[in-house]
């Protein structure tokens, strides 16, 4: 059954079949067939853009248009013939590298934005009850990954959506610091003000 929906679709011309973007598609949607990367089929494919991020030619984008519903019982099924094993989470509650992430994912729209450390996603056990409720949010690293970069990214994450608030989660070391430092940055560029509330995760000193 066709529907009228977001889903990925992949210019064949820029494609370089370099295959970074099959491992990014938790579903199994994309395979590489002929040098290319293809869409298996329209119903593997939940639309959300893991792998928009991974294409370093700009090959893949999300796109509205009538097409197979999304379905994952089949995902399920085709994963299975394959080894594999699907586990379906709430697209909003979908952790994204910062590096990765599309600027103009439908879950960012009018959102509450959570930014977390990688190091504080491993110890803040209560993190998912007491910070995330159905926000979306990134997972990134300050210090190991390209600052400027995650100041462009977050630039054009503020420019296409309607943030509502920020909330950063750190780790208490100083390489941490770098993190709602970069927030602010990106909300100069973009010329916007959005809330930011900024949490610390201390480690028990004994």
């Amino acid at each position: 059954m066709k529907v009228k929906r977001r889903i990925i679709e992949i210019d064949q011309k820029l494609c370089d079949g370099c295959g970074m973007c099959v491992p990014a598609c938790a579903e199994g949607a994309i395979e590489i067939v002929d040098g290319k990367a293809r869409l298996v089929s329209e119903k593997y494919c939940d639309g959300l853009g893991a792998c928009v991020g991974q294409c370093p030619k700009g090959a893949i984008k999300v796109v509205e248009k009538e097409a197979e519903d999304f379905d994952e019982e089949a995902v399920e099924e085709y994963l299975r013939k394959k080894g594999k094993r699907a586990v379906f989470a709430s697209p909003n509650n979908w952790p994204v590298q910062i590096r990765l992430v599309s600027p103009e994912l439908p879950f960012f729209k009018d959102s509450e934005l959570v930014v977390v450390s990688d190091c504080a996603v491993a110890v803040y056990d209560d993190l998912k009850e007491e910070l995330l409720k159905d926000r979306p949010f990134l997972i990134g690293c300050p210090k190991f990954d390209d600052a400027e970069m995650y100041v462009y990214k977050f630039e054009e994450i503020f420019k296409h959506n309607n943030i509502k608030k920020i909330v950063c989660v750190i780790m208490e070391v100083p390489c941490c610091s770098g993190l709602p430092m970069i927030l602010k940055r990106a909300m100069k560029l973009a010329d916007t003000q959005i809330p930011m509330e900024e949490v610390v995760v201390y480690v028990n000193k004994f």
